[in-house]
């Protein structure tokens, strides 16, 4: 059987109007000679009826107390909704369907309630029902750990769920359908000329979605990479064939979609403050360690890393700075304070190795009158800090400078 796992968020399934749209794109996947799997998010967002944020505010409005495990059995309801939904629409354009909830179609999780990872697919049910000729459409966001407690997935879970039975199932392929045409260079709410990438490798899409970009969750890119089953990102209201995503040489045949491009995209993450320590100025011994010890039994998470026998340097999210300063002040540390920062980030498989780049970076920046406040880079991704107020002119500038409004 030729499956193709179909992933369609909430967006696209709030009316009767657009479920009826989703569900002639399942049944002409079917006429293709595809066996659709169907993975569907909670119907709408915050403030609709059956959306999962409604459902917590809900809940959260008797008591704000609520346990875990509980949180996680209301959070599942949502896509059961939209899954009910999505199968009486099939059945009524003539098509056997059937919903299986992340339980019943064999997803197993480990007992991290409100954020599970997935430990196992077991497809059994899922194959004996295709066999069968029903569509089968299953609950995203959600599983089943090996104690028979229901679990999700945290943000971006319905993602997760379409790329791990992608990968079960030897899917030919997993489209994430969603309300936008595909995965872009960059905001087009910052920069007029962003325009829609034809293909990007597992690495880039990575890296552009944990810096920032919000099309698909890094978790269930790096799912679908280890099996080498491409993903492709498109439109669920358009016919327009979307971003694919694969490796250099993927099923598509043999090609290099890097070409001669230094860089895919710009990204950016706003709200950051950067906090620097001065070493020579602080009589604390074995410093960094007792930093980020600290700072991880704070539960406060660090980014943008710089460590060096004279300076160490970082960043944290702009709501928990206050947070963090307590708990180095409680060590005897004072550290410099850069609030309302924002991190830009340059994104290409072809950077590495290639003389230039962060040249290119500095002078593009320089050129607009933008502060590098701090940098760093990987073999895919350099980053720079710079002000908020200059978020917007580094994006831009940074985007022009390497021509990806070009094609």
């Amino acid at each position: 059987m030729k499956f193709l796992v179909q992933k369609f968020g909430g967006t696209s399934l709030v009316t009767q109007e657009s479920r009826d749209h989703v569900a002639n794109r399942i049944i002409a996947a079917a006429d293709e000679g595809y066996m659709p799997v169907v993975v569907v998010s909670a119907i709408g967002r915050l403030g609709e009826p059956y959306a999962t944020d409604t459902l917590i505010n809900f809940a959260l409005a008797i008591n704000r107390d609520l346990p875990p495990r509980e949180m996680d059995l209301l959070m599942s309801c949502g896509e059961i909704i939209s899954g009910v939904a999505m199968v009486n629409t099939l059945r009524r354009l003539g098509r056997q369907a059937v919903l299986l909830t992340g339980a019943q179609a064999g997803i197993i999780t480990d007992n991290n309630h409100n954020d599970a990872r997935i430990i196992r697919v077991d497809p059994k049910n899922i194959i004996s029902q295709a066999e069968q000729g029903k569509i089968v459409v299953v609950t995203g966001f959600q599983g089943i750990s090996e104690d028979g407690e229901v679990t999700t997935l945290g943000r971006g879970g319905s993602d997760t769920t379409a790329s791990a039975l992608g990968v079960a199932l030897n899917a030919e392929c997993i489209d994430i359908y969603t309300d936008v045409e595909g995965i872009m260079t960059a905001d087009p709410r910052i920069v007029e000329d962003a325009r829609i990438l034809d293909t990007v490798t597992y690495n880039e899409i990575c890296q552009l979605a944990h810096e920032g970009a919000k099309v698909i969750h890094p978790r269930a890119v790096e799912i679908a990479m280890q099996s080498n089953i491409p993903i492709r990102v498109r439109s669920t209201f358009s016919d327009k064939t979307g971003t694919l995503v694969t490796s250099h040489h993927g099923v598509y045949g043999t090609i290099d979609i890097t070409r001669d491009r230094l860089a895919c995209g710009v990204t950016h993450v706003a709200g950051v403050t950067q906090l620097k320590i001065q070493v020579q100025e602080v009589d604390v011994e074995h410093l960094a360690l007792r930093v980020f010890r600290a700072l991880a039994l704070a539960d406060i998470s660090v980014d943008f890393i710089n460590v060096s026998p004279e300076l160490i340097m970082f960043t944290v999210k702009d709501e928990v700075a206050k947070k963090a300063l307590a708990v180095l002040e409680n060590l005897g540390i004072t550290p410099q304070v850069r609030s309302n920062c924002a991190k830009v980030s340059t994104v290409g498989a072809g950077i590495t190795g290639v003389p230039g780049v962060m040249a290119r970076i500095v002078q593009a920046l320089t050129e607009e009158g933008v502060e590098i406040l701090q940098s760093a880079d990987s073999h895919t991704t350099i980053w720079v800090l710079v002000e908020k107020d200059d978020m917007k002119k580094a994006i831009r500038a940074l985007h022009r400078k390497f021509k990806l409004g070009q094609r």
